[in-house]
């Protein structure tokens, strides 16, 4: 009984610090003056490169998901809306 109630917080707890990471603009950061995050057809590091966003680069971010262990978010450019993939939640700072 006891572990059922903690698997059940447990999982409220995970769900809630994801909250903030499942949708709203977001800007790329963190990737170094001369390097390129990588915008991907999928949630992982298989998928093909569509392109390489800079720093800075204003997004629109859709929902996340984990695949193995990392954290994969769906977006578009906010310029480009088009555009879209999955970038690794890393590199994503909200703005």
């Amino acid at each position: 009984m006891h572990r059922r109630i903690f698997s059940v917080i447990l999982a409220f707890m995970l769900v809630a610090s994801c909250s903030d990471v499942t949708a709203g603009r977001t800007i790329v950061e963190g990737t170094g003056p001369d390097e390129l995050l990588k915008l991907r057809a999928g949630p992982g590091l298989g998928y093909k490169v569509i392109l390489g966003l800079p720093d800075g680069t204003t997004l629109n971010r859709g929902n996340c998901v984990t695949e193995l262990g990392q954290l994969w978010c769906r977006v578009s450019l906010t310029d480009a809306p088009r555009i879209s993939g999955y970038v690794s939640a890393d590199y994503l700072s909200v703005r």
